[in-house]
């Protein structure tokens, strides 16, 4: 394979010997290492010639320095302010500059009469607000956007006048400007031959250039095109058709150089793969199977998947050039910013910012940063989990920074000094710099070569933004700053250092330019990537676009499908890879460049590969009972095993054998919102503190309606007791304060009503903790049992024990028919309410004369008031007396339920969690 650039050099080499006094102008800078390659290995000796991308030839000529991104947001709202009587805050100004920049450079490089577009923008604007018969009602909203149309054209004028004094400038006025120098540049340099290598779409300023300088003969342009493009009207020829037929050099001048290399024979799979990490799977398998990486390239369509295919390729690739940077919004550091100015954004959205206080995650989030991380760490441990563990243990949900200062005591003064400074009150944006770039100074001690690459980038940065928000004072506040700074992070990248004539070539599409590859891999051949689609994001409708000559999305489809076949063009090996995973959005269709690939190549193999399913068996987890174990269990056995062990036993034993045997806790987290077992214990309080002054008293109605008068104060202190925050009566925890009253209003309100129907309510006893000793058979020491009871009263003649629940709980949970069964978890409930009543029976006050029940009040079923075990069977009517007889059948369940526990034969084992489906 003879590549474009060898084609060239001999075309050259045939009219000179040498090339002094030449310059080639490239489409990217990266072709001119290639380039240079090729030019000594065609040349044995002799100078070589200047090479430089387009940008910087065009700098050359205008005479003009471009200028960055963000400065040139700044000097855009100097000009903006200049020519609006109340002009917008920066950080809504940035919002939508950066596409009228867009539009200013397109209006410049297409050599657009300003004055001639900005009319016909406004008059459309004033067309669409003019009607005769029913004259439209603007809101302010269209004022606003047709003032904003109205003054377009006066922007773009002051900016361009502003930068144009200071030979600054944006890629458009640079090449406005170039367009108006190049004859003189020209006459200025005589004895300089151009050479234009590789060139395709080019915008109005670079047509009018080269067709003075090819008028001039000073130059020489080789276009890269392939005849089988050329003809036919295939939308890859379509710019080169264009200029041949339309320049004025080519009425008597041939293109240089048109090949027929898409005519040899080619290998070319197109393989649909499901999902990107399938695609680089199959990549880095296809570069495994490779001998040499020479020659070889893995194009990435969609650039920002660089990761992923970092990670996919093979470890025996020892050279490889990358000629992408890596995203700075994808590096690690960048989280660290982004929490730093997230910590503030709340602090300021939860309105803490006049007491300084911080919302808890954004705290432990930003100190658990792994570059601030490894700096908390003391001999004892690290601090940033000393921290977390104690905001959670205290319940806090705002931090303030005396707080943060105590907890980081331990550190080195200067550590702590510099860490707190992040926590400082937030008085002005120029402070805010400081404290970002002494951390940076700070942790660029403590980390590795690579992450200190990654925060010098940072310190620039931060530095370029200080400086210029010293001289404007734009930045008001710091939303304003965090949208620049994400602006900038999304563009810029980290370049990789490679050798980029050695091994395997990873490009971006547009790096490709000039360049030529005998095996070729190409990913995310999608449609919507390659091509990217319709999107505008312009102030210029699509019809002015058209009616201007300014590029439209048509214009893009056919610089992509030029970019797409002229890299096939010398391949012989070539591999196209698409996502074939659909979604509603319509990701999953191949590129509409494979079909016509295929008109053209009908041989092309087409595959389907999916990821590898590999179905294993779930082992469940088994734990033998050591005698390790077999000393806890006895343990156990002498502290007391409640209800809710033996519930937690029968819903899955690994559970049992960690909470109970290896005494795990769950971790302590912040409550910001009052969660479930919270609401119970307020509940079930306030009930005890309204009833417990009537214990031993017939209840009337006059009780009842002293109690209806404590509620509110009653729930209000259990809250404070068990959910001590400021924030406790708002959001939704002022809706969980209601529903807690609620639901001790109508519990009050249901027994009053009870009362007064002539019923007989005595109190005996509330949250009374009860137990009793076992002796199980086959177990050699007593079981202790014990469980603490809501509530024993007496209604009527009947006793009760009353289990409250402020879930929701329906008589079938309650309902057994046979006792023996009941080592169930589907029977939790009952066994909990029946080992109450057992362990009640145990006590001097147990009559086994008197009727005895036992069953739960739901408070999200309170309409069905005290729900009762039953034992009927089916349909039969209620059986709710528990009779010695049913106590002693639970009993034995439960001494099988023990023993079962305690034989050291039977190993605790795993049980497979079904989930419900809705």
């Amino acid at each position: 394979m003879q590549s474009f650039i060898s084609e060239t050099l001999d075309d050259i080499l045939k009219s000179q010997n040498t090339f002094e006094n030449s310059i080639f102008i490239l489409p990217s800078q990266r072709a001119g290492v290639f380039l240079k390659k090729a030019i000594q290995d065609k040349i044995s000796s002799g100078f070589l010639p200047e090479i430089l991308n387009i940008e910087t030839f065009i700098s050359r000529v205008s005479h003009i320095n471009k200028v960055e991104a963000v400065p040139l947001l700044f000097h855009f709202y100097h000009c903006y302010q200049k020519k609006t009587a109340k002009p917008e805050s920066f950080d809504i100004f940035a919002s939508w500059a950066v596409t009228a920049l867009q539009d200013f450079n397109e209006i410049d490089q297409h050599l657009v009469d300003p004055k001639g577009i900005f009319n016909y923008l406004k008059d459309i604007q004033r067309i669409k607000n003019w009607d005769l018969k029913t004259p439209m009602q603007s809101t302010p909203l269209m004022k606003s956007h047709f003032s904003f149309m109205e003054k377009l054209g006066e922007y773009y004028t002051e900016l361009y006048q502003y930068l144009l004094e200071k030979n600054w400038g944006y890629q458009g006025l640079m090449y406005r400007e170039a367009a108006k120098k190049i004859d003189s540049f020209c006459k200025m340099n005589p004895e300089k031959k151009l050479i234009f290598l590789g060139f395709n779409a080019l915008n109005k300023a670079e047509e009018l250039i080269f067709q003075t300088v090819l008028a001039t003969e000073q130059a020489k342009v080789y276009w890269d095109i392939d005849s089988a493009f050329l003809k036919d009207k295939h939308q890859a020829g379509h710019f080169i058709r264009q200029y041949k037929k339309s320049w004025k050099y080519y009425e008597k001048n041939e293109l240089k150089t048109v090949t027929n290399s898409f005519d040899t024979p080619k290998n070319i799979q197109v393989i649909g793969a499901s999902k990107n990490s399938s695609q680089f799977k199959y990549i880095g398998e296809l570069l495994d199977s490779f001998e040499s990486f020479q020659k070889t390239a893995v194009v990435l369509a969609d650039e920002s998947l660089l990761p992923l295919a970092l990670n996919a390729l093979p470890k025996k690739i020892e050279g490889i050039n990358i000629t992408m940077g890596y995203p700075l919004k994808d590096l690690p550091s960048t989280l660290l910013f982004s929490l730093i100015f997230k910590v503030f954004l709340s602090q300021e959205s939860l309105q803490k910012k006049v007491s300084n206080g911080f919302y808890y995650k954004d705290v432990i989030d930003l100190l658990k940063h792994p570059l601030l991380f490894n700096t908390l760490n003391i001999p004892s441990g690290n601090l940033s989990l000393v921290i977390a563990t104690r905001i959670a243990k205290n319940n806090e949900v705002f931090i303030s920074q005396a707080y943060i200062a105590n907890c980081l005591d331990p550190l080195e003064p200067k550590k702590k000094e510099i860490i707190l400074a992040i926590f400082d009150p937030l008085t002005s944006i120029e402070h805010f710099f400081d404290r970002l770039l002494l951390l940076i100074q700070f942790l660029k001690e403590e980390v590795s070569a690579i992450e200190k690459e990654y925060l010098f980038r940072y310190y620039k940065i931060f530095t370029q933004l200080q400086e210029l928000q010293s001289s404007y004072k734009y930045l008001q506040s710091l939303k304003g700053l965090q949208q620049l700074f994400n602006q900038l992070i999304a563009s810029e990248s980290l370049s990789f250092e490679g050798e980029p004539l050695k091994g395997l070539q990873l490009m971006g599409m547009l790096e490709t330019r000039v360049l030529d590859f005998e095996n070729l891999i190409i990913s995310s051949v999608n449609e919507g990537v390659l091509p990217a689609g319709n999107k505008q994001n312009s102030f210029i409708p699509f019809d002015v676009k058209v009616a201007y000559g300014l590029p439209t999305f048509k214009e893009k489809d056919a610089i992509f499908s030029y970019h797409f076949f002229r890299l096939l063009q010398r391949a012989k090996n070539i591999f196209l890879l698409y996502n074939s995973e659909s979604d509603s959005f319509g990701a999953g269709e191949k590129s509409r460049f494979i079909a016509q690939l295929n008109q053209l190549k009908p041989a092309l193999t087409t595959v389907q590969i999916s990821p590898e399913v590999r179905t294993e068996k779930t082992n469940l987890k088994r734990i033998e009972k050591s005698e390790f174990v077999m000393a806890k269990l006895k343990e156990l056995a002498k502290k007391g095993i409640s209800p809710s062990s033996l519930t937690s036993y029968l819903r899955n034993p690994l559970d049992f054998y960690q909470q109970k045997v290896l005494a795990i806790k769950e971790l302590d987290a912040v409550e910001e919102t009052v969660a479930a077992n919270t609401l119970g214990t307020i509940v079930h309080e306030t009930l005890e503190a309204l009833y417990k002054p009537y214990i031993g008293s017939l209840l009337s109605t006059d009780h009842f309606s002293s109690m209806e008068t404590k509620i509110d104060e009653s729930i209000h202190f259990y809250f404070k007791k068990h959910f001590h925050q400021s924030a406790v009566l708002t959001g939704k925890n002022k809706l969980i304060f209601e529903v807690a009253k609620q639901f001790v209003k109508r519990f009050i309100k249901n027994e009053k009503k009870l009362v007064a129907q002539g019923n007989k309510l005595k109190i005996i006893a509330t949250e009374q903790t009860l137990d009793t000793t076992i002796q199980v058979k086959g177990i050699p020491f007593p079981i202790k049992l014990h469980g603490n009871v809501d509530r024993i009263d007496q209604l009527n003649d009947v006793l009760r024990i009353i289990d409250y629940k402020t879930g929701k709980v329906t008589a079938s949970n309650l309902k057994i028919s046979d006792v023996s069964t009941i080592n169930d978890d589907k029977y939790s409930k009952a066994i909990q309410v029946l080992l109450y009543a057992f362990l009640y029976s145990k006590s001097p006050n147990y009559n086994p004369e008197k009727p005895f029940e036992a069953g739960i009040v739901s408070f999200k079923n309170l309409n069905e008031g005290f729900i009762k075990v039953n034992f009927a069977e089916g349909r039969k009517p209620a059986e709710v007396i528990i009779t010695p007889e049913k106590l002693a059948e639970f009993v034995h369940a439960m001494e099988t339920l023990i023993l079962e526990i305690y034989n050291p034969e039977i190993p605790f084992e795993e049980k497979l969690i079904k989930k419900m489906t809705p």
